[in-house]
């Protein structure tokens, strides 16, 4: 921590260089094991000038943080950045225009839609790039984790419940398009669909057993029912295909296909327009629809908290026990969340299954889990903007630092920690509005 004397102290450059020192050996033992010992055939050769270099700037760092905590204007900051940490919450004014985070969202989720289509448009190369498969892919995937955010989001951000096991309701959508077009013959647009209904029933069938559940054994609960669902898919060779996993039909549109040739007794689609065939016609099909999805689940859950059910999470996540003492159905209430946030999360694994075209338990471990947390947590909890945002920025990001492949995760866990230092409330802090009678809002 940084030192606690007045702001008309000296600073103590001693201090200061036993904390760098301190750092220093921490650093060296954290990174040493993981980036000083390398395999080469069946020998451990030690490599320690990467550890050291990393612990150095580790160090040099600490010192620096350390001698501006010293200073008048390193206090009025640390300050400041305390009084954000325990602020209350911000309700917005009567009569408040709305956010200008919000309004920015809805310009960028417009100008999405010009995206597939800019290589078409005479714009730089550069732009028209963006148009591309690579990044159409990215897009993609980070829309996907954008959709899994906002369902985490409802069940920790909004009612206070945390869910680790948030990526089996993912695989039941993935699965379920795959298994049912291996099976039944459901198509994407069925899938999407009846998928988020199937996750919905797998989120009530949680939500039973963890009425009475609060912080860690409701995390423990939840974790064991996603290794469940994991295992099962792994283990359940004849009717999942285990780590084989499962193939996944592309998608189509009143019978068109977005093949070079007709594999489900339709049409291939630009056969249909008369236009030449192009690889990125699913990809764009894909991210279009996607991206209205998304759009439409942001306007449900923004309306969604202004109705009696999504001030009932809220009051929920508050306080339980004076959320029970007005009236409100506790059951009804964990069970409503549960099952909209697996709804959610039942669509993402439908376009993953469509976007990927193979689906495996592999793609639905743990870290998918901790990944979604991470974008819930860094985006504000509540914070529907936030989360849309860190969820673009925790997926697109690790892709713009992938030339610097050796340290893409060590910037990407620095990102984290520093955004748990100066933001430790995420991103955008959620705005609560204000009610009152018809008559003082006419005054």
């Amino acid at each position: 921590m940084l030192p606690a004397a007045p702001l008309h102290s000296r600073i103590d450059v001693l201090a200061s260089l036993r904390e760098a020192l301190l750092a220093f050996v921490l650093a060296l033992v954290v990174f040493g094991p993981v980036s000083g010992l390398m395999l080469s055939g069946y020998k451990v050769e030690p490599h320690w000038l990467r550890p050291l270099l990393l612990a150095a700037v580790v160090a040099a760092g600490r010192f620096a943080i350390h001698l501006l905590g010293q200073t008048p204007a390193g206090r009025r900051m640390v300050a400041r950045n305390q009084a954000r940490v325990h602020g209350g919450v911000t309700v917005a004014a009567l009569g408040q225009s709305p956010n200008r985070a919000r309004l920015l969202l809805v310009f960028v989720l417009l100008g999405a839609f010009v995206i597939p289509f800019l290589p078409w448009l005479p714009v730089p190369d550069a732009l028209a790039a963006l148009g591309g498969k690579y990044w159409l892919s990215n897009l993609i995937l980070a829309l996907i984790y954008v959709l899994l955010g906002l369902g985490l989001n409802i069940v920790v951000g909004l009612a206070g419940l945390l869910d680790l096991g948030f990526v089996a309701f993912y695989a039941v959508g993935a699965y379920f398009l795959a298994l049912g077009a291996q099976y039944l013959g459901i198509g994407f647009w069925t899938a999407l669909v009846c998928a988020p209904l199937l996750a919905a029933c797998c989120g009530a069938v949680l939500g039973f057993p963890v009425l009475r559940m609060h912080g860690d054994y409701l995390a423990i609960v939840t974790l064991g029912f996603g290794e469940i669902i994991r295992l099962v898919l792994n283990n359940w060779l004849e009717f999942t295909g285990g780590p084989n996993g499962a193939p996944v039909p592309p998608p189509t549109l009143f019978g068109l296909e977005f093949t070079r040739t007709a594999r489900q007794g339709g049409t291939p689609i630009h056969e249909f327009l008369g236009i030449e065939y192009n690889t990125n016609l699913k990809l764009v099909f894909t991210y279009l629809v996607l991206l209205v999805v998304v759009i439409v689940m942001v306007r449900l859950l923004t309306r969604l908290r202004q109705i009696p059910m999504g001030r009932a999470w809220e009051a929920l996540r508050e306080d339980e026990i004076a959320c029970r003492s007005l009236g409100i159905n506790h059951v009804v209430v964990k069970l409503t969340a549960f099952m909209m946030g697996a709804m959610t999360g039942g669509l993402a694994g439908v376009f993953f299954a469509t976007y990927q075209g193979f689906v495996n338990p592999t793609s639905f471990t743990f870290f998918e889990s901790a990944l979604i947390l991470a974008i819930v947590v860094l985006g504000g909890l509540g914070s529907t903007v936030g989360v849309i945002i860190a969820a673009l920025v925790l997926t697109l990001l690790p892709e713009l630092l992938r030339e610097f492949a050796d340290f893409r995760v060590l910037a990407f866990g620095l990102l984290m920690v520093l955004m748990m230092i100066w933001r430790p409330r995420g991103l955008i802090r959620p705005q609560r509005p204000a009610f009152a009678p018809p008559q003082e809002v006419a005054r």
